[in-house]
Order: C-alpha cells, then structure tokens, then sequence
C-alpha cells in the first residue's frame, strides 16, 4: 500500500498531501490487489478548471488511470478518487 505523489512546478503542501494519502487509501481498502497508487498533480493553463489530479493504480492485470480537473486540487483528487471506485467496484461484480 503505496501511494507516490508528484507535484509539478509547485511544491504541495503537507495538509494537500494529506488530503492525498488519506482518500487515496480508501481505495486500497477496497480492493486488496492494489499494489501502489502513483498520484500526480498539475496546472492545464488552457482549461478553465486547471487545477488537475490524475492518479494511477496498479493493479496486477490491468492498471486504472483517471484525470480530472476542478478548480482545487483537493476537488480534483475526490473526483478522481470518486471515478476509481467506481470503477473498482464494476471490476469486482
């Protein structure tokens, strides 16, 4: 249970990591098979909503991708917590 988080051009707070690692590893409870989480966040000056999340599971088999953008950080990292469970729980039924 891993989580790897990567800012890029800005140097994220210890309370947005935080935030990071603490809804990220909901996701591990939900599924046991989860070998890390790579979690990188980043600005799209193009995009109204630039503030993205985009987060990587490894899973054995087949590895989840989600990115999702909002005008926080911590929007973007619970909508894209959100969407991964989402698809967790469509892998497991």
């Amino acid at each position: 249970m891993n989580v790897n988080i990567q800012s890029v051009h800005f140097k994220a707070s210890d309370d947005l990591k935080a935030h990071v690692e603490n809804k990220v590893r909901k996701l591990f409870e939900q599924n046991d098979k989860i070998i890390r989480a790579d979690v990188k966040l980043f600005e799209d000056g193009g995009m109204p909503d630039n503030q993205i999340c985009e987060i990587k599971l490894v899973v054995p088999g087949n590895d989840h991708i989600v990115k999702k953008g909002a005008a926080t950080y911590e929007q973007a990292v619970l909508d894209s917590v959100d969407a991964l469970r989402q698809i967790l729980r469509r892998k497991k039924d």
